[in-house]
């Protein structure tokens, strides 16, 4: 089962106003920090219809606080059994403005905010970074679409899967409640990422994913049409584990070569990754 550690972090709750809506994040930061460093919503998991903020202390979100002093704000956006698409995407896009906004108090790098989370957040991660290209309000430096549920359609290891944690029958089920009537349709990109056309002006991204899992080929034809896209983009992928192997066993000698390899990913875009917010609009509309 998972364990919850907040060694080595200081985290705080708000909430945000969304559409007549209050929105609660979470907010983490490594202890003892006195410079501005890099900015990372990330989105928790959980097929769009369960799951829980505080899960950014089991998974990689934690990582990023502890070895690589970043500032985590997890969302917790309204689930889908209640609140059906685009709900989430909204509430996750005026968090992201929140973070542009709010860049100064929060000791974020306006010009390092990146974007990350597992399955169903790593989904919402890829919908996020088109909208946000798209919109033009705020410029993403980096993304991090770990395993992600973008593919509203089934592909080869999506159809008549039956792994542990995450298969077809839970897939579909979760894709149902999500889109409701539009669960099979040729939807927007920003319901199901894998609809999308246009892949060019999309932030770089790093993902992993293993291949006895459903999302194996939704993640990988996602990296190849960013790579086609001219996007620096890159995959790992892990042989036989199941769907969240690196959350649900992270003592696993395959989970620990994921984890070390997620790391190393995230220094390298710290290093490397900015995207300039310094002209853009804050939320009155006023440089």
């Amino acid at each position: 089962m998972y364990s919850f550690s907040t060694k080595g972090i200081v985290s705080r709750r708000i909430s945000i106003k969304v559409n007549k809506r209050r929105v609660p994040l979470l907010i983490l930061s490594p202890e003892n920090t006195t410079q501005k460093t890099t900015g990372v919503m990330w989105i928790h998991g959980g097929g769009y219809m369960t799951g829980f903020k505080e899960m950014a202390y089991i998974g990689r979100a934690a990582d990023l606080v502890r070895n690589h002093g970043a500032v985590v704000i997890s969302p917790g956006y309204h689930l889908s059994l209640f609140h059906p698409y685009p709900v989430a995407l909204n509430d996750c896009y005026a968090t992201l403005l929140y973070i542009k906004d709010h860049a100064e108090e929060l000791g974020i790098d306006r010009n390092q905010i990146m974007v990350g989370g597992e399955s169903a957040g790593g989904g919402m991660t890829a919908a996020i970074s088109m909208l946000a290209r798209d919109k033009n309000e705020v410029h993403i430096a980096f993304q991090m679409p770990l395993y992600p549920m973008i593919d509203n359609f089934d592909t080869d290891s999506s159809r008549d899967n039956h792994s542990k944690v995450w298969n077809t029958k839970r897939n579909h089920q979760a894709w149902t409640v999500y889109l409701r009537k539009d669960a099979k349709k040729e939807v927007s990109p920003y319901a199901a990422p894998s609809r999308q056309k246009d892949y060019s002006g999309l932030p770089p991204a790093y993902t992993f994913v293993c291949t006895a899992e459903p999302f194996y080929c939704e993640t990988l034809t996602y990296i190849v049409n960013l790579k086609a896209a001219g996007i620096e983009a890159e995959v790992d992928v892990y042989d036989g584990m199941y769907h969240a192997f690196d959350m649900n066993e992270p003592k696993h000698p395959t989970s620990k070569e994921a984890i070390r390899r997620f790391n190393e990913h995230f220094a390298y875009a710290k290093e490397h990754y900015f995207a300039d917010n310094a002209g853009m609009y804050n939320e009155n509309n006023t440089l």
